[in-house]
């Protein structure tokens, strides 16, 4: 009867399992959907201290107090972020107005040419509708262009918001560089040892190998592709690497995106193009997946990559390109944080005691 009851305890807790999740999932996305800028603001922030704390212990480490690496680290960083905003930005928004402004005359080029491969097919009796097929893609293109380029145009006029965010990032970050660690272990000590310990620690090892690794693995796609496009004589070469290097941050399907996305466009343009810039990317990415990844990040979150699938888009209906940056490293501290917790209440089992020979 006991047994009975454990089982049926067991399944009851298992049955509201999923609406429980479902709810909290529902109630995170709109919490976000309203605090949105906010959370945005300070998950910057939190990975922009997160990562400059590696310059700040190397500074430590010549004996140089953690305030004055701080400010050091601080200093550093406002400097390059000018460079690229004085040197870099109004390329890469020159690059991406005339990109836009190119894609539709691109897209009636590609009309043109599949028309005349759909007239082709019919003279031969095949079962190809190249036209059809053709204007749909056109369709959802176009209107994928009306909802990027004003976000564009506003990006390019709104600099004044894009500085003050910025600065507000820095600013944050530079304070949860002097005060974070006593925030995190304050916000740890309201949870018991038993789980704010394995929490921690997981919590850090994934973040510390996933955005360390992507990064690494994401600048050298971007920063390799520039070269080999600009020998291909590929139009907007700044605009293609930025496109790859933001996607390789996404694990496991990022690759695929960006290339998929850069090789498209160019195909508009010319097939034959587009057959190189996609051999050259994806010699890249096999260069990049097989002897770069193993030696950067291994296996960093032991996540099964169906999991890893469904984080990505529990992260994307939750938090949209936010959320999936952040989705694969949270889902690996779940389980770290689980498997901790399991490996301690798993009961020790003694190893069996080797039979003694028997005495002469």
């Amino acid at each position: 009867m006991a047994r009975r009851s454990q089982d049926l305890q067991r399944w009851l807790i298992i049955g509201l399992s999923g609406p429980i999740i479902a709810l909290n999932v529902w109630l995170l996305s709109q919490l976000f959907a309203y605090f949105d800028h906010l959370v945005a603001v300070l998950t910057i922030s939190a990975i922009l201290a997160f990562l400059l704390d590696y310059p700040v212990r190397a500074f430590q480490q010549v004996r140089i107090k953690r305030q004055g690496a701080i400010v050091i680290v601080i200093l550093i960083t406002i400097a390059l972020v000018a460079i690229l905003a004085t040197t870099l930005m109004p390329i890469l928004l020159a690059q991406t107005a005339q990109l836009l402004e190119k894609i539709p005359g691109w897209l009636e080029t590609s009309r043109l040419n599949l028309d005349a491969w759909d007239n082709w097919a019919k003279e031969r009796n095949y079962p190809i509708d190249l036209k059809g097929f053709g204007g749909r893609l056109s369709t959802q293109i176009e209107n994928q262009i009306q909802i990027i380029a004003p976000q564009a145009l506003g990006l390019a006029l709104g600099t004044v918001t894009g500085l003050v965010d910025t600065i507000l990032v820095i600013v944050l970050a530079f304070y949860m560089l002097l005060y974070g660690a006593q925030l995190w272990h304050g916000l740890l000590n309201l949870v018991p040892p038993k789980f704010a310990v394995p929490f921690g620690e997981s919590l850090r090892t994934n973040f510390h190998n996933f955005f360390l690794s992507q990064i690494l693995l994401a600048l050298f796609m971007a920063l390799a592709v520039i070269p080999v496009f600009t020998a291909l004589k590929v139009p907007f070469t700044l605009v293609f690497a930025l496109i790859i290097g933001v996607a390789e941050i996404i694990p496991f399907i990022g690759a695929t995106l960006g290339i998929g996305l850069v090789t498209l466009l160019v195909a508009l343009q010319n097939g034959w193009l587009a057959f190189q810039v996609a051999l050259a990317t994806i010699v890249l990415q096999q260069f990049r997946d097989n002897l770069l990844a193993p030696k950067i990040m291994g296996d960093f979150t032991g996540l099964n990559p169906l999991w890893i699938f469904i984080a990505l888009l529990i992260g994307l209906q939750v938090a949209g390109v936010l959320g999936i940056i952040v989705a694969v490293p949270i889902a690996g501290t779940i389980k770290g944080t689980i498997d901790a917790i399991r490996h301690a209440n798993a009961p020790i089992v003694a190893p069996p005691e080797k039979e003694l020979p028997p005495l002469d």
